[in-house]
């Protein structure tokens, strides 16, 4: 894949620039590497400086759609070209940018919105780098489940990413019970003729108290968080509402159990202490309540010792 190969050399470099505010910020050189760069879910002005040098000086720029990416890079000047690597030519165009990195190129990768590899097709790719023994160097930025997560509401201490939901409603009902006692908050991609559908199913399997927030256009104009139960969600849902644009579900974790009364703690205690060492009873007895090993097994001495005649 040849790049830039027109032009003199002295042209060339002075290519390798982006524009912050109508002044030329020169591009440093880049290592030989696989870069792969986050770029803005929405807002153009959600880029860093660091991707922003990166695209301008990388070798070989490789994108989902030129298009989007030109628009991209004419706001910030830069000049280099983009090609096409996307699912359908992805056979077609791999191998042409792991030669690249054979030859020692630096080769940026951009998906349309956000960073890539994440339910995109850069992920074959970085793989196949990897394996190449090629460096892959992350350069971070927007991220739309992540901005979603923070202006939902919901507890971000512990959470799950599950891509995109099956399309058909029962095996979407399925992916739902496989995750419903997950202790996290998940989070989805779902299109917009497919949310109200959605908002039922997972009130249905993971029940209508769970709270959740349907996450729209993030960063754009009419960025929207839709926040409550399940239940109120469903109930906005079923009126019809008219939705547009691309959305992230985020549902917070399930409840945690409730903790069990001490008497029936002390009953199952001395109900396995009758097959198994103490030892062996107070670590099956945390498995199935949930509480501290080392307090079940002081516990389960005190009862012993009561018992004893």
């Amino acid at each position: 894949m040849e790049h830039q190969a027109d032009g003199a050399t002295g042209a060339s470099e002075r290519q390798k620039s982006y524009r912050l505010h109508n002044v030329a910020v020169p591009a440093r050189p880049l290592e030989p590497a696989l870069y792969l760069v986050a770029t803005p879910i929405g807002n153009l002005s959600d880029i860093t400086l660091r991707a922003l040098e990166t695209l301008a000086g990388a070798d070989v720029l490789a994108c989902e759609d030129t298009r989007v990416t030109r628009v991209l890079l004419d706001r910030y000047g830069i000049v280099n070209r983009p090609y096409a690597y996307h699912e359908y030519n992805a056979n077609e165009v791999g191998p042409k940018l792991l030669a690249a990195l054979d030859q020692g190129k630096s080769v940026a990768l951009v998906s349309d919105a956000g960073t890539p590899l994440v339910s995109d097709p850069g992920y074959r790719l970085g793989q196949i780098a990897i394996e190449a023994g090629h460096r892959v160097v992350p350069i971070p930025g927007a991220s739309a489940p992540l901005a979603a997560l923070v202006g939902s509401g919901l507890p971000n201490d512990a959470f799950l990413f599950a891509g995109f939901l099956p399309s058909k409603d029962k095996a979407r009902r399925d992916r739902f019970a496989e995750l419903a006692s997950i202790p996290a908050t998940l989070m989805f991609f779902e299109s917009p003729h497919r949310i109200a559908a959605t908002i039922v199913a997972a009130h249905d399997v993971l029940g209508p108290e769970r709270r959740a927030s349907v996450c729209r256009e993030l960063t754009k104009t009419f960025e929207e968080f839709r926040r409550g139960t399940l239940a109120e969600l469903k109930a906005f849902y079923d009126e019809g509402a008219t939705v547009k644009g691309e959305i992230v579900l985020v549902i917070g974790p399930p409840d945690a159990p409730a903790a069990p009364e001490a008497d029936d703690v002390d009953a199952i205690l001395l109900a396995l202490v009758k097959d198994m060492s103490t030892g062996k009873a107070a670590t099956e007895a945390a498995k199935q309540t949930g509480l501290n090993r080392k307090d079940l097994y002081d516990r389960l001495l005190e009862l012993k010792d009561r018992n004893e005649p």
